[in-house]
């Protein structure tokens, strides 16, 4: 059957480009598509604890990481998700990670998902990038981007709350953590 409305993003719009290469408004921070190089900085992300209580991930290999860069680069062919590295842009430190993932093209909307690394937290990186991310999705015709983070998770809420994304409401018992079903706020931004 045809559709009768014009899909938000053109399917093979994002795939027939290379992933793009953004940087924060200060022109600090860089983000830049993961490569297979990134299996140090993937395998420390997934050791620190408070990466592995919010996302409920661990890495116990180097095959392991490397599984999870190929998808993730893989994802970008498919349409299906974008993932960057963060990194400080004068000389390419890693400081974290930053994701538009659920990507749905007909309808425009996607979910962004990051994480700090410990030495770079407190720094505004994921604030910086959730603006910068958030940017460049207008800018393809993304309409609406959901922020979710478990009601626990303070911090996030806060990079949320600072990046733009108003609290919409809260799914109850949504998430499956290590410890449990974990209620979720949802903050949204609607590009209009």
């Amino acid at each position: 059957m045809p559709l009768e409305i014009k899909p938000a993003i053109e399917p093979g719009s994002l795939s027939s480009t290379p992933q793009p290469t953004l940087r924060t408004q200060d022109g600090e921070l860089s983000l830049r598509p993961f490569e297979l190089t990134d299996v140090p900085t993937v395998r420390a992300a997934f050791a620190d604890p408070d990466i592995r209580r919010w996302h409920a991930r661990s890495m116990e290999s180097d095959g392991e990481a490397r599984d999870w860069l190929t998808v993730a680069r893989a994802n970008w062919q498919n349409e299906a998700a974008g993932q960057w590295i963060v990194g400080r842009a004068a000389d390419g430190e890693p400081l974290g990670r930053i994701a538009l993932k659920d990507m749905n093209l007909l309808d425009g909307c996607a979910e962004l998902a990051y994480w700090v690394l410990p030495q770079a937290r407190g720094e505004g990186v994921a604030t910086r990038a959730v603006a910068a991310l958030t940017d460049w999705a207008a800018g393809v015709g993304f309409h609406r981007l959901d922020l979710q983070h478990s009601t626990g998770n303070e911090p996030s809420c806060r990079v949320a709350l600072k990046a733009g994304y108003p609290l919409e409401g809260t799914r109850r018992s949504s998430a499956l953590h290590t410890d449990g079903w974990h209620d979720m706020h949802v903050h949204v931004r609607i590009n209009s």
